[in-house]
């Protein structure tokens, strides 16, 4: 089933409203979820929505709470996010280091104690929009084993990288370092697909691409093996530094997954040369990672975020796919 823009925005809207929002929030909030959603990442769109209501049922998530710098420094700050609604304290942080960047080059918000965020590439989208680089990432709750391991000490903490064209059409890098984010293998399961390459092991201990079976032991393995782990580890080290808050040990021992630690980093290129300039230069290199042989006859080779900018077309005029149960756990509420 396919839903219209507008009405799953007004869904949302209404659901949050509910629970605490002011109207000005309600629809902020809504904004994220609906836009995640018609850009094709449902995981974190409709898929996501019902569970973050439960956060906020069991009074997880403070809906009133807005996160407020505690410490800064030319460009750099400190925030400290309150446990309040994930992805409106990162929008306001990442809109602060976008103000940061237009002033001194760069800007950075270190925001601690924050929930989830949802999808991190809101937050680089957001600064491409800005005509900035966006670079930003989070900790998670200990949900992957660290190369070598059987049981979960790290997170899959997500990673986001954006440069901004000014028609637009950003090319940007949005990744968990899992193979497979818990959000897509739901995503896929869902679907009752299996996913394209191994994702994590089986109850066996043998690799698989069932999502269902990854998500029943909760063994993911991480991007690159060992490189992925490494750079989880060192993720959750500088964001744990620069914010003052919680590691991702520390996030693992409060029950559920509350009080992350976030970074929002955005740099001005406009400050080194001119926006025509940073297009030729994207333009330039995306012709030409285009212009390769497919290893395969008739795919297509692209840099990342192309497939965006097609599904937010497609779903804006014939409506968001969604899922008819999750769907249906909205309307109810």
């Amino acid at each position: 089933m396919r839903i219209a823009y507008e009405t799953m925005l007004a869904e949302f809207e209404r659901v949050l409203a509910k629970y605490g929002f002011s109207p000005e929030r309600a629809h902020e909030a809504a904004e994220i979820f609906a836009q995640n959603s018609l850009a094709g990442v449902f995981s974190h769109g409709l898929n996501r929505f019902p569970r973050v209501v439960e956060y906020l049922r069991k009074g997880e998530i403070d809906p009133a709470a807005e996160a407020e710098c505690i410490a800064s420094f030319g460009a750099m700050e400190r925030w400290d996010g309150k446990r309040g609604f994930g992805p409106l304290n990162a929008k306001h942080a990442m809109d602060r280091a976008v103000e940061l960047a237009h002033q001194f080059g760069i800007g950075m918000v270190a925001l601690g104690n924050n929930n989830h965020w949802m999808r991190g590439g809101t937050y680089g989208w957001q600064a491409a929009d800005a005509g900035c680089i966006g670079i930003c990432w989070s900790n998670t709750c200990p949900n992957m084993p660290a190369w070598g391991a059987k049981d979960n000490h790290i997170g899959n903490n997500p990673l986001i990288l954006a440069v901004p064209r000014s028609n637009g059409e950003h090319i940007m890098v949005d990744c968990a370092l899992s193979q497979f984010s818990y959000g897509k293998l739901e995503t896929m399961r869902l679907a009752g697909k299996q996913l394209p390459v191994v994702g994590g092991y089986d109850a066996d201990g043998s690799l698989t691409t069932d999502p269902a079976a990854i998500e029943e032991t909760r063994r993911m393995i991480p991007i690159g093996y060992w490189k992925g782990s490494g750079l989880s580890i060192l993720l959750d080290m500088i964001g744990t530094i620069l914010t003052g808050a919680n590691s991702v040990a520390t996030i693992g021992t409060f029950g559920d997954e509350v009080g992350l630690t976030q970074i929002m980093i955005a740099i001005d290129p406009a400050k080194f040369q001119s926006a025509d300039l940073t297009d030729a230069v994207i333009d330039a290199i995306a012709a030409d990672v285009a212009s390769s042989e497919p290893a395969e006859p008739g795919r297509e080779v692209r840099c990342p975020g192309i497939g965006e900018h097609r599904s937010r077309k497609e779903n804006m005029e014939l409506g968001i796919p969604a899922a008819e149960e999750k769907w249906a756990e909205v309307l109810a509420m």
